[in-house]
């Protein structure tokens, strides 16, 4: 583990491996240790960092909104700290947000982004008010709406067969500071829709959905990708590809690191 300031805030993150970069960012109530086994198989041929974003983890908060926006910059201070020129970007959940938040301030920093079970698609207005009960409930009862967080990530067929998983991912929620979990409930609250910058074809995209989402409608979400040339992979699963479907992610992420750029749409 390794740490740097960024305005006077610890942030914690990981150095792995020779070879092009790969950044892992984690979702909300996450942390870096989420990715250990994807370190363990990408850092075997590629630079792999992974970085605890404002308030998760081992990285401090900076006040009471965390928004995309600083936590990119944190991820680019990472990089700058490390000389790392330009870097394939995976976000799970709110890590695509920032990852998104990323390529549209540092474009010349970004080779390939990949959003996992995430969109570019701003907050609804319900989801924006489903945010504000979230901060008023995290508020009553911190390990309820934990606990309660958590579980509700993972498709129903798979809370039993995954009850090991979904316990330690509880444990690591747990040690979420209240402050960070509500700067963070604030930023993705107020965060901006990034759909246009999908249908500019910069760089090349994959989107990795959840059939069986409860976070993210499957339908909604995969119509953020008409024209455009972003790549499409859909599980039967949930929110949580990286655990659900672990084993075929690996796989569909190898090959989209080692596929050069295309301008066809790959559904599937």
């Amino acid at each position: 583990m390794k740490t740097l300031l960024y305005k006077n805030t610890k942030i914690s993150y990981t150095d792995s491996g020779d070879g092009n970069t790969i950044v892992f960012l984690h979702g909300f109530l996450e942390n870096k240790k989420m990715w250990q086994d994807y370190v363990a198989l990408f850092s075997e041929n590629y630079r792999v960092i992974t970085i605890d974003l404002l308030g998760h983890g081992e990285s401090d908060c900076l006040g009471y909104v965390h928004s995309m926006e600083a936590n990119a910059n944190v991820v680019h201070e990472v990089l700058e700290e490390l000389h790392i020129q330009k870097a394939i970007i995976v976000g799970h959940s709110m890590g695509g947000y920032v990852g998104l938040a990323f390529a549209e301030l540092y474009p010349k920093k970004i080779q390939k982004l990949v959003l996992l079970n995430s969109t570019s698609k701003e907050d609804s207005a319900e989801k924006k008010l489903n945010r504000t009960r979230a901060i008023k409930a995290v508020k009553q009862n911190y390990v309820n709406f934990v606990s309660l967080a958590i579980a509700n990530l993972f498709s129903e067929n798979n809370r039993d067969r995954l009850s090991k998983e979904i316990e330690n991912v509880k444990t690591e929620a747990l040690k979420t500071p209240l402050q960070g979990i509500v700067a963070s409930l604030e930023g993705m609250k107020i965060r901006k829709d990034r759909e246009s910058l999908l249908k500019q074809n910069i760089f090349p995209i994959l989107l990795v959905l959840g059939k069986r989402d409860p976070v993210l409608n499957y339908n909604e979400s995969i119509s953020q990708i008409d024209n455009t040339s972003a790549q499409l992979i859909s599980f039967e699963d949930g929110h949580m590809s990286q655990i659900e479907n672990k084993e075929e992610l690996k796989k569909v992420l190898e090959i989209f690191f080692n596929k050069r750029s295309s301008n066809k749409k790959d559904r599937s």
